[in-house]
């Protein structure tokens, strides 16, 4: 087998994913669910005052008085609409969604706009339909209900929704600059961490193998290649060449860290002396 290291193809682009996907963290993932639990909440308090606002209708309380209060619960399911949208926004944000499905990352990122609707519609078509309510009280409720309501629905509206691919992205353009020395500028919270860790293990590698041709040490490394082609289902560990004895006798394949991290061959070996050893590389006293 050839030591050339795998070459990028030339199509590639800067922003093109050479790395494993991105994944929520179990942090991240804690943080989202108690998000979208309290943004759950607020949304049952919502669609409750709307359920409220209903019976009431029926029940004719509003027929010649009664105004100041449906204004408030108009007031109170928009408020809490709100709430809930901006809750699970922010827990999108942690937890995102990946275009690879269209419908789920539409229903996830919209819900809030979704649900706000929802919590609106009913009562103010029922408003809008009361024969027995006072005109002008109708004529009230309804404009102050549809501008709650689209003001409501505005704030539920996710218009640039995070992505699994767009921290993916991200993650990749972290690494990079945390390796060039560059402004971290692509390193937000929710890829650091994991950025970090492809940028740590390419360091490693290119101090391990540093020598007279290659003074800046090498981004190449071997793993044992995927049954599939594709990737590992669990992680694997990445060595600094092909001729150690961990990968005797096994289909290998080499690339870049990034490209190992690809095919879940995200650890570099703890036996860093011995490997440098067998392939030839000076070893730091």
């Amino acid at each position: 087998m050839s030591d050339e290291p795998t070459e990028t193809p030339e199509e590639a682009t800067p922003q093109e994913d050479v790395t494993k996907a991105w994944q929520a963290t179990q942090d991240q993932k804690s943080k989202a669910g108690r998000l979208r639990l309290f943004a759950a909440i607020a949304w049952v308090i919502a669609i409750g005052g709307e359920i409220a606002g209903i019976v009431m209708l029926l029940q004719g309380r509003f027929d010649t008085g009664g105004l100041p209060i449906l204004i408030g619960l108009l007031v109170g399911i928009a408020v809490f609409a709100i709430a809930g949208s901006l809750l699970w926004k922010n827990a999108n944000k942690h937890d995102p969604a990946s275009k690879e499905d269209g419908f789920k990352f539409f229903f996830q990122n919209q819900l809030g706009a979704i649900i706000t609707l929802i919590a609106f519609l009913p009562l103010l078509a029922l408003i809008l339909m009361d024969k027995d309510m006072d005109p002008k009280n109708k004529q009230i409720a309804g404009g102050v209900g549809a501008v709650l309501a689209v003001i409501a629905v505005l704030f539920g509206v996710s218009y640039n929704p995070p992505s699994v691919e767009q921290y993916t992205e991200d993650m990749n353009e972290c690494a990079r600059q945390i390796n060039a020395g560059e402004a971290t500028t692509a390193c937000s919270p929710e890829v650091a961490e994991q950025a970090q860790e492809i940028a740590r293990d390419a360091e490693a590698v290119a101090e391990a193998t540093r020598d007279a041709d290659n003074p800046n040490g090498r981004d190449v490394v071997y793993w044992i290649a995927p049954p599939d082609g594709e990737k590992h289902d669990s992680p694997r560990v990445f060595h600094l060449c092909e001729d150690v004895s961990p990968l005797r006798d096994k289909d290998v394949v080499s690339g870049s860290v990034a490209e190992a991290y690809k095919q879940n061959a995200k650890r570099i070996t703890k036996q860093l002396s011995m490997e440098q050893n067998q392939c030839g590389f000076q070893v730091a006293e």
